[in-house]
C-alpha cells in the first residue's frame, strides 16, 4: 500500500486546508490523534470510520462532514480503498464548538 497522499491547499494565519486521499489507510495500532488546532473535515468520497477514546464511533460516507474540537482525542479505524477516501480537511481556531 502507498502512503496516504496529503496536499496543502491553502495556509494562513492558523489556517489549513487539506486534501487528504486515504486508500485503506488506518491509525496505526494504539494512537490517538490528539490536535492542538480545531479540525473540520468532509469526505468527499469513500467511505471511513472514526473511532473516539470514549468507544463512540463514526461511520461517514461520501458528503459527510465532521467537526472535531482540539483535543478530542480519536483515530482512524477504516477507509475504502475503492473508491479511495478523498477528505477536505480544514484545520484552526473556529468558533462554532459542536461536537460530533
Amino acid at each position: 500500500m502507498s502512503e496516504e497522499r496529503v496536499d496543502l491547499l491553502a495556509r494562513g494565519d492558523g489556517l489549513r486546508i487539506e486534501r487528504i486521499i486515504s486508500q485503506g489507510h488506518v491509525s496505526p495500532p494504539d494512537f490517538w490523534y490528539d490536535q492542538e488546532l480545531d479540525e473540520w473535515v468532509a469526505l468527499v468520497q469513500g467511505k471511513a470510520e472514526i473511532r473516539f477514546i470514549d468507544g463512540r464511533i463514526k461511520d461517514l460516507k461520501a458528503g459527510d462532514c465532521l467537526f472535531l474540537p482540539a483535543g478530542l482525542r480519536h483515530r482512524v479505524e477504516r477507509t475504502s480503498d475503492d473508491p479511495p477516501c478523498i477528505w477536505l480537511a480544514v484545520h484552526g481556531r473556529m468558533t462554532d464548538k459542536a461536537r460530533p
